[in-house]
């Protein structure tokens, strides 16, 4: 097999272009049992996600986890599957969209803005192919989660990376980190939550749900938790909120290992068990509404709620398209891609540079 993959062919003259690649976590193909197993497998074969020892791992996913799984999981997807498909699938290639759209009135220099997920379709391999085929010579590539973890983050990057290993003529690279922190990006989470409240009301406690890690990642130097409680914390001095008006806590909790706590289920319980009136559930964590946004929180937490004995539970939407994180996207890609793109272009002077470009390659021997 070649060490390299075949490069798409290259005319003399082409401008180069510039790419930004979103990268989502992911998302089977279809809500079954059939597309959840490979998914599933892929998922949980990734070593920052689960980082038991390879051999012992192979064992229990495949001997345990790859049989049972993949049917309840199926049944899970079912409950939000929608006629355009996925819901992670369907926001993230929206915000690309308008992502593009946005950046298409400030910039002028060719660009390209494509999404990908780390785990399913659009594999991360297609994106970047799609990308180098359309000349780009750079990439911002951006994980899009605002808090940094190795699980998600660095996950998500490692495709990437992995990708281009097998590229002759890698493209210049650029990663956004993390943007937990962001004043565009907890403005954008301010407006999403007191728009629903103005069309709602507000409740007694607002509790902001991250997905949870392993407690042996915080111990080992992940920052997750610091950054989640960071985002929380600015989110509540935006909204207005005092301490006893607010909870930070973590859902999603895989296995039997202790994961960062308070966990989402159990606080709400305890909500309901204290007969709160109303409690709503906003999920900064994930930009685009997915599997533990729809099915997690909006039923299964809410469901744990309302048998606690609490009163009415909403849950708040993700920020999905709201205008106001398109453009904090927007402005966070613009960024980190200084130098890269201008609004000075002059078009017309690029295509007579270009065409003499390859009228000098051509003479020089060039094939095209």
């Amino acid at each position: 097999m070649p060490r390299y993959l075949t490069e798409p062919p290259y005319t003399h003259g082409t401008p180069a272009k510039t790419g930004i690649l979103l990268l989502n976590l992911g998302t089977p193909d279809a809500p079954t049992k059939q597309a959840l197993k490979p998914y599933l497998k892929q998922f949980l074969s990734d070593p920052r996600v689960v980082e038991i020892p390879r051999a012992l791992w192979w064992l229990i996913l495949n001997g345990v986890i790859l049989r049972i799984r993949p049917k309840k999981s199926a049944a899970k997807y079912a409950s939000i599957w929608t006629e355009a498909g996925s819901p992670l699938r369907f926001h993230t290639e929206k915000q690309a969209k308008l992502l593009k759209g946005w950046l298409g009135e400030r910039i002028k220099t060719p660009f390209v803005v494509d999404y990908a997920m780390r785990y399913g379709n659009p594999s991360v391999d297609d994106a970047l192919q799609r990308l180098a085929e359309q000349g780009c010579e750079r990439i911002l590539a951006i994980p899009m989660y605002p808090q940094f973890a190795a699980s998600s983050s660095a996950s998500a990057l490692d495709a990437v990376y992995q990708v281009l290993l097998t590229r002759r003529n890698q493209p210049a690279l650029r990663t956004l980190r993390h943007y937990h922190d962001d004043p565009g990006y907890i403005a954008a989470l301010a407006s999403n939550v007191n728009a629903y409240w103005q069309q709602h009301g507000r409740p007694d406690v607002l509790m902001m749900s991250f997905h949870g890690v392993p407690r042996y990642t915080l111990d080992k130097g992940d920052p997750y938790h610091c950054e989640c409680h960071k985002t929380g914390r600015l989110l509540a001095e935006a909204l207005g909120l005092s301490k006893t008006q607010y909870q930070i806590t973590f859902q999603s909790r895989f296995g039997r290992a202790e994961w960062i706590k308070p966990y989402t289920a159990a606080s709400a319980t305890e909500l309901g068990k204290a007969k709160t009136r109303r409690v709503d559930v906003v999920c900064p964590g994930f930009v685009a509404d997915c599997l533990e946004t729809l099915e997690e929180i909006a039923m299964e937490v809410k469901q744990d709620f309302l048998n606690a004995g609490g009163g009415e539970f909403h849950y708040i939407p993700a920020l999905n398209e709201h205008p106001d994180w398109i453009s904090a996207l927007g402005e966070l890609s613009l960024a980190n891609l200084g130098g890269w793109v201008s609004s000075d272009y002059n078009g017309a002077l690029a295509t007579q540079q270009a065409v003499t470009s390859r009228t000098l390659a051509l003479a020089l021997g060039a094939k095209q």
